[in-house]
């Protein structure tokens, strides 16, 4: 069951464009998997599309105020103009001598559509197994590096998002655990398939999960299952606990 989702404040963000890429990403991805949130945003899109209408037809009120008037003015112009060319017309015009063409000035070419497949993957694999994406993350599968084993039963791989941000696949397998670290920066995390805990909160396939500078934990999978995660990060971890301090000036090797 999903307990854990973006603040109201960031689903109606995300419905208005003003959330980051990155984010903008994962809010996307969770609303893959979470029928609320789906909904939720559903619900705003609508109100915002109707709100946006609401603004069109009260512009083209106006507009069309402004087309009268407009129109109004042209005649009387347009009045005026062909009092004037009556005075001058000398009656010698001969309307055969016009010639009127109905080709288009330009010659309308058909569009050449190149197709090609189209088709993605939906899963990722590691050791064998299949992993279902959410179909927001689906477009990544392509741009996902190959898997390296980490410390304490943890593998990676980088995916490629450009400027967004920094993100990895990360898996935890049973009993694999990040040592104990806070954060320089933000951490945004979507459970995607299993389960974890921290030792701040339990999460479950779907929950979405921020966490900064103020948090401390140590993120473990103890199912036999373990537990896969895609993780978009803007800044190295910074670990607390133990040998583990003895990474920090190598944490931009992992996690990157």
């Amino acid at each position: 069951m999903i307990k854990f989702h973006p603040t109201p404040r960031q689903l109606s963000e995300f419905v208005e464009g003003g959330l980051s890429p990155a984010i903008s990403l994962m809010v996307a991805a969770h609303c893959d998997m979470c029928s609320r949130c789906r909904s939720q945003v559903e619900l705003e899109t609508e109100a915002l599309a109707a709100q946006l209408m609401s603004d069109v037809d009260a512009f083209g009120d106006a507009g069309a105020a402004f087309g009268d008037m407009l129109s109004s003015i042209t005649s009387e112009s347009d009045d005026a103009q062909i009092s004037q060319d009556d005075v001058l017309y000398d009656g010698d015009f001969d309307d055969t001598d016009v010639v009127v063409s109905t080709r288009p000035y330009r010659e309308s070419i058909p569009a050449r559509v190149k197709t090609q497949n189209t088709s993605k993957s939906s899963t990722i694999e590691l050791d064998g197994r299949s992993f279902k994406l959410p179909r927001t993350l689906q477009r990544y599968v392509t741009k996902t590096g190959n898997w390296s084993s980490l410390v304490g039963k943890l593998w990676q791989a980088p995916v490629d998002l450009g400027n967004q941000g920094v993100a990895n696949f990360i898996f935890m397998g049973q009993g694999g655990s990040v040592p104990e670290h806070t954060h320089r920066g933000t951490e945004y995390t979507l459970v995607i398939d299993g389960e974890f805990s921290d030792g701040l909160n339990s999460y479950d396939t779907g929950d979405f999960i921020y966490m900064d500078g103020d948090k401390t934990h140590t993120p473990r999978a103890d199912a036999k299952e373990g537990c896969l995660v895609f993780s978009i990060v803007d800044q190295p971890l910074h670990f607390t606990s133990g040998l583990a301090r003895l990474l920090n000036p190598f944490s931009h090797l992992f996690f990157r």
